[in-house]
């Protein structure tokens, strides 16, 4: 079973896609920022035969709607939850990457009771004061002149040259998701981005978690597997060759991965 949704969840219209069986767990994927639900296409096609596949574009991302102003990771762990709820999702196995992953950290610490086991992909759970300064500027680029100038300094950014290079299909995606982003939906969570801290309480954690990183995505790998080294019984995979997009540019290590400790 296959449908796609839109939802009221914490003031604003929400666009869901739930694929799999009605009888089956709900397991919960994040996107990132810049990208919208089908960034987990390759996931939602594995575990929709196993799980209540929820995906949702997160805030002022895809078809959801993106408000003015600047938005903080406190409404955004608000969206999760409302939009769980407008779905009747009691409970789920969550999965973030990026932005998203950070979404899976805040909802660990704070939202542990509506959480099963938990993936946290691709994000040091944490902004710096140089990160914060990255992000404004992109602001500014975004505020004046719309996303095509983020495009391919983003791609850049996300995928390591090799894969740039052998141009897989996916890039085109990407980079049309990257443009087609509201730039209120860009600005918002680009803001929160840079004023966060889920990383300073990790060791809080009670539910199951399991790291992911892709091993070329910069100083995440290292700061992930700091984390991984704080919370005891969680796990930390890392992605061979892969970038900030793990899940694409590695879907079957990825998917396995997941399969693994899902199980577990």
């Amino acid at each position: 079973m296959s449908e796609s949704k839109d939802v009221r969840a914490n003031g604003i219209t929400f666009h869901c896609r739930v694929d799999g069986p009605a009888d089956a767990p709900w397991l919960v994927f994040s996107n990132s920022l810049a990208t919208d639900l089908s960034m987990w296409d390759p996931q939602a096609d594995h575990f929709s035969r196993s799980y209540r596949v929820l995906r949702y574009d997160q805030r002022g991302h895809g078809r959801t709607e993106a408000p003015a102003g600047r938005y903080s990771f406190a409404t955004l762990l608000a969206d999760a939850l409302a939009v769980m709820d407008a779905l009747g999702v009691a409970k789920a196995h969550f999965c973030g990457l990026s932005m998203g992953g950070a979404t899976a950290m805040g909802l660990a610490q704070q939202a542990p009771a509506r959480l099963d086991r938990v993936i946290v992909c691709d994000t040091p759970c944490a902004s710096t004061p140089a990160s914060a300064q990255q992000w404004e500027e992109r602001i500014v680029v975004a505020q004046k002149q719309g996303m095509a100038p983020l495009v391919e300094p983003t791609v850049g950014r996300w995928f390591p040259p090799e894969t740039l290079a052998a141009n897989p299909q996916y890039l085109a995606k990407i980079r049309r998701m990257i443009a087609a982003t509201p730039v209120n939906g860009f600005v918002g969570c680009a803001a929160a981005l840079g004023d966060h801290d889920y990383r300073s309480a990790v060791a809080s954690v009670t539910r199951p978690v399991l790291f992911i990183a892709g091993e070329k995505d910069g100083t995440t790998p290292a700061a992930m597997r700091q984390m991984q080294g704080e919370l005891a019984g969680s796990r930390y995979v890392e992605m061979p060759g892969a970038g900030h997009i793990s899940n694409l540019d590695q879907p079957d290590l990825f998917n396995r991965a997941l399969d693994d400790f899902l199980r577990a």
